[in-house]
């Protein structure tokens, strides 16, 4: 490939979060950035499709307002996170049950305080999925201890399969199955949950933090705000690069651009086909199903997970409860994820599913889009590095959730690390982030 003059000093292939974050970065440091996007969007598979008024998401991805990415992102100051209520909704045995509420700022002394107490308490007939008071009791305790351990001690744990991992650790059974493994597989979208034990932890220790959650307005916000922020042609839609090297790329649209320095900022599929040799992981395919219904099921903002593992459906919600942004006035959106490959019969099983889990018909209900994809969460089995090399060598750098975990926080992260290494081989001292002041 030829040579051309350098159009900018770096060029990003790719518009996701992780790609954006990274422009951000580059761009406070100095550095000329051009950001190049196949699709006619931005974000990747954070989009949000508008039909009929309806914000239906293509990944149902959830959030926590414990994220620091979140909070560091420039352009995401305007971001507004909609909570679901408090902890999750627990579906086992034809009935719910409040779970995982947040402990407020006791201490892990205190709540094992409050399981020895519980321990004399009078037993239930019939208990719940996590089993008694002090089966409870030490649930709370163990988040409350994950809350307050600094990320550095999660990653130095002995690392497992994160369901070996959860029975190696001494929780009960019941536990596991009734509380812990449905939220690990929403979180993460293994149903298996083979994913390293790690990115596990981090999974619960955001959890245990913060309040889970949905960007207002559909996940598409989140890098519209990103592209928002960043100077004016920064970002080129409808670019499709079909070769790509250290000196430049070469496209469809506009031939041969020049730079200094590439990142790949696409997903690992595609950056392999650019760069024949690079690793594509396995993947965990995610189909969403957007329903709307004349009245809301009474579940309220509740994220709803199924303990007995009863039907496709990993996770669900009134998703117009918990963002109202995302359904017209009047009108009821409820999204449901299923994990794996689909049922051949997908919108009948999954709406007879439905009715067990909200406890209401769902006959009635009108589908308004299924997204089905294939490569939507890279999988991260052990053993796993949450911090996989972003620097291919100097000149060439890959980032995405491919590279660290398969969350949008890893997606963030990977980006902010990728554009420091780019500046180090410039030799660009990076600007200081407000937090990173705060803490200096």
């Amino acid at each position: 490939m030829l040579n051309p003059a350098p159009s900018a000093d770096v060029v990003i292939v790719g518009a996701g979060v992780a790609g954006l974050r990274a422009a951000h970065e580059l761009i406070s440091a100095g550095v000329t950035v051009s950001v190049l996007e196949a699709a006619p969007y931005v974000g990747g598979r954070m989009a949000t499709d508008l039909i009929d008024e309806f914000r239906l998401d293509r990944v149902g991805q959830v959030l926590s307002t414990a994220h620091q990415e979140l909070r560091a992102a420039p352009g995401l100051e305007g971001l507004v996170l909609r909570p679901f209520a408090p902890g999750v909704l627990v579906h086992s045995g034809g009935r719910h049950y409040r779970a995982g509420e947040p402990g407020g700022t006791r201490s892990a002394r205190g709540a094992l305080t409050a399981a020895r107490a519980l321990a004399s308490a009078p037993r239930p007939r019939t208990p719940g999925p996590l089993g008694g008071p002090l089966d409870q009791a030490r649930l709370s305790a163990a988040l409350t201890r994950l809350a307050g351990t600094p990320v550095d001690r999660l990653l130095a744990r002995p690392e497992l399969p994160a369901l070996e991992a959860l029975f190696d650790r001494g929780l009960p059974s019941r536990t596991v199955e009734g509380f812990l493994r449905p939220l690990l597989t929403a979180l993460l979208s293994d149903p298996g949950l083979t994913t390293s034990s790690r990115c596990a932890d981090l999974a619960l220790h955001g959890f245990a933090r913060g309040r889970l959650c949905v960007p207002e307005g559909g996940a598409g916000s989140l890098p519209e705000l990103l592209a928002a922020a960043l100077p004016p042609g920064t970002v080129r839609t409808g670019v499709h690069v079909t070769r790509a090297s250290i000196s430049g790329v070469s496209t469809k649209e506009d031939g041969e651009l020049g730079c200094r320095s590439l990142l790949l900022a696409t997903g690992a599929r595609a950056a392999a086909e650019l760069l024949p040799g690079l690793r594509v992981p396995g993947f965990h395919p995610v189909t969403v199903l957007h329903h709307t219904a004349r009245t809301a099921p009474p579940t309220g903002s509740a994220l709803v997970l199924d303990a007995d593992r009863s039907g496709p459906v990993a996770h669900t919600a009134v998703v117009s409860a918990v963002d109202p942004t995302r359904a017209p006035d009047g009108r009821v959106l409820i999204s449901s994820t299923v994990l794996g490959t689909p049922p051949p019969d997908l919108d009948e099983e999954v709406r007879s599913h439905l009715s067990r889990l909200y406890g209401t018909p769902t006959d009635g209900w009108e589908l308004l889009a299924v997204h089905h994809d294939a490569d939507a969460v890279p999988a991260m089995p052990a053993p796993h590095d949450v911090r996989r090399p972003v620097r291919l060598l100097s000149g060439l750098y890959v980032c995405g959730d491919h590279r660290e975990t398969s969350t949008v926080q890893g997606a963030l992260h990977s980006g902010r690390r990728a554009a420091r290494e780019i500046l180090r081989d410039f030799g660009v001292r990076p600007a200081r982030t407000p937090e990173e002041l705060r803490a200096a």
